[in-house]
């Protein structure tokens, strides 16, 4: 979701040049320890083309001064040689919300990839596999035992195929990578978060009936028939949010999760959108991450801090750190915190990899009977979009 005041909030012991893509390193102890989780750096080997993923993971509880005792909502999960297969591996952050968030969170952290691990299709068509894949999760999660009416989550998820990287997201959480570009690192955003924010998405929910209003609008306090809400970027704390046409619920300020089934009928769907990027000798790492993240960091600033560290242990604490820190500044609360990152060690162009431009691909979905076209996402550097249909 968007950034209460801007993107990035004040830091003593560290600066951040985004126009430069610098970042200087400011060393400051990751002191909230309560409800912390953090995995020791873990390395992959990709034999296909000879590099190697290093990768660290880190989750935090959100601290709520009134519910301190408030269960972390947000999952991850990391799972390598999915079939098998030594250059197949996934890394997946879930952001759960409503009463049963942190069941919904759980629930598809491990259907999801459970499906595309049994999918014989998998390396065939990965983005058919991914596709199919959050469909029948979100069927699967409607038929569980857990009260999905209100409550879902959202999924940013990374399938690494040899050179390959497929990004499937549903929901505002969000997958940044870093590429190398001369004496400057950039962040080219992986994914785009799906809210009303964008008129693509505003306008495809409202053909569901969706009443798209901020909360201020709903209470009377704004004037509702005002459409425009600024960017993303710089609005306030009352973004848009989904309402059913004739009731105060369920105000989601993301237009697409897996879950949320009252949501479901004005259009809040679990078809994801995907892009394809094939990895090149500039791409140093990806960041995959909850909006607890994202918040009040930008890609940029994110990217630069976690180039400034060599371990990504150290990075994933750095950045957690001053998210929780920037949520307490601003908001006296924090929300769930949770972030991977995966540095590529080893590619060259010897590897079989960089002799061509980075390419995404998008693709229509089929949602119920009709053909609904998913956005491309083309993020500053790629240069090639290609569409193709469903089979």
């Amino acid at each position: 979701m968007g950034c209460a005041h801007g993107k990035c909030c004040n830091r003593d012991s560290s600066t951040s040049d985004e126009d430069s893509g610098h970042y200087q390193r400011g060393i400051r102890p990751y002191k909230n320890k309560d409800g912390l989780t953090q995995r020791s750096l873990e390395l992959v080997h990709v034999p296909s083309h000879n590099f190697t993923l290093q990768y660290s993971s880190l989750t935090q509880n959100g601290y709520y001064p009134d519910t301190t005792d408030r269960e972390n909502q947000d999952s991850f999960c990391i799972k390598t040689q999915i079939q098998g297969n030594p250059n197949v591996h996934f890394f997946g952050v879930f952001d759960g919300h409503g009463q049963y968030g942190a069941q919904c969170s759980n629930f598809v952290k491990d259907k999801l990839v459970e499906i595309l691990s049994s999918d014989p299709t998998l390396l065939d068509d990965p983005l058919k596999a991914f596709n199919s894949a959050f469909l029948a999760t979100n069927s699967e999660l409607r038929d569980s035992e857990i009260d999905d009416a209100l409550s879902g989550t959202t999924a940013i998820t990374v399938l690494v195929v040899g050179d390959t990287l497929y990004v499937a997201n549903v929901g505002d959480s969000r997958a940044v990578i870093a590429v190398k570009d001369g004496d400057r690192i950039l962040a080219e955003d992986l994914s785009v978060d799906q809210t009303p924010f964008r008129k693509d998405e505003y306008d495809r929910v409202k053909l569901f009936g969706a009443r798209v209003l901020s909360v201020d609008q709903v209470e009377g306090l704004k004037d509702p028939d005002i459409q425009h809400w600024g960017d993303e970027e710089s609005h306030g704390g009352d973004p848009p949010r989904l309402w059913v046409p004739n009731g105060m619920y369920p105000g989601t300020a993301f237009t697409r999760s897996v879950g949320d089934s009252t949501a479901e009928k004005i259009g809040v769907i679990a078809v994801p959108e995907i892009s394809i990027v094939r990895f090149t000798p500039s791409h140093l790492f990806f960041v995959v991450a909850s909006d607890g993240v994202f918040e009040f960091l930008s890609s940029q600033t994110v990217v630069n801090m976690a180039a400034a560290y060599k371990d990504p242990n150290d990075a994933c604490a750095a950045i957690a750190g001053d998210s929780y820190k920037c949520w307490l500044e601003l908001e006296n609360r924090t929300d769930d915190i949770t972030i991977i990152i995966v540095q590529i060690k080893g590619l060259s162009n010897q590897s079989g990899v960089g002799t061509t431009d980075s390419e995404v691909h998008s693709r229509p979905c089929q949602i119920g009977g009709s053909m609904n076209q998913s956005t491309a996402i083309v993020p500053p550097l790629m240069h090639q979009t290609l569409e193709s249909d469903m089979g």
